[in-house]
């Protein structure tokens, strides 16, 4: 009876440290961490599935919202674990203004919070990637419609311009990899867009983003380039 209680306990033990150890590799896989809005929340499911046994892909909790937000929370979003790579994006609400309309949210100020939110997450020493913001949709947004008296629920191109290059000078200064969601949906949003009046995309839409950024992850984590 002593040898089969012994017997078991040493299988029982092989057995755990396989689990907790994955077999050498779970463990090992680079960790991700997923920075952004709700667009990022739509694609992220997405993003874990493509890079299933390639690396631990994670979104923060909640949504990133504007830069303002940002600041305010992203020592939680990080935590304590040791990111490998950490793929980020605000833009959307700095543009829109939603809950935050009555702040100072121009190109200018938006520019000077991403400078502070970039010196952090170079502190990490993790490989940033900069998601280029997805397009403002040509009609006025829904949500803003609906739940908001006030702020503006049309972006112009022109004002979408302007965001979209003060992000790239930052990006450039810093030398991070920029990921180019925009361009990537801007001529193709009638396919993927959930409406004109909608900032959001469909479930065709959110696997085309992760596609690319599940590729941009890859291609960082094998040291390429891939403005």
């Amino acid at each position: 009876m002593k040898r089969l209680f012994i017997a078991a306990l040493f299988m029982t033990t092989i057995a755990l440290q396989s689990l907790f150890a994955g077999d050498g590799k779970k463990s090992e896989l680079p960790k991700v961490l997923i920075i952004g809005d709700s667009i990022s929340i739509g694609y992220t499911p997405h993003v874990k599935k493509a890079l299933e046994g390639k690396a631990v892909v994670k979104h923060h909790r909640g949504n990133a919202g504007p830069t303002i937000r940002g600041l305010a929370n992203i020592e939680k979003w990080l935590g304590d674990t040791k990111w490998d790579v950490i793929h980020f994006n605000w833009g959307l609400w700095d543009m829109y203004g939603w809950e935050y309309w009555k702040q100072d949210r121009s190109p200018a100020k938006y520019k000077e919070r991403l400078e502070k939110l970039v010196s952090r997450l170079k502190d990490t020493g993790a490989i940033l990637i900069w998601a280029t913001t997805t397009p403002a949709c040509p009609m006025p947004e829904i949500s803003m419609v609906k739940r908001f008296k006030e702020g503006s629920a049309v972006v112009s191109p022109e004002t979408e311009k302007k965001y979209l290059e003060v992000a790239r000078e930052v990006m450039k200064k810093h030398n991070i990899t920029m990921n180019d969601l925009h361009k990537l949906i801007k001529d193709k949003r009638k396919l993927y867009a959930k409406a004109d009046n909608d900032v959001h995309y469909n479930t065709a839409g959110q696997k085309k983003l992760a596609e690319r950024v599940a590729i941009a992850i890859q291609e960082s984590l094998k040291g390429e380039q891939t403005n």
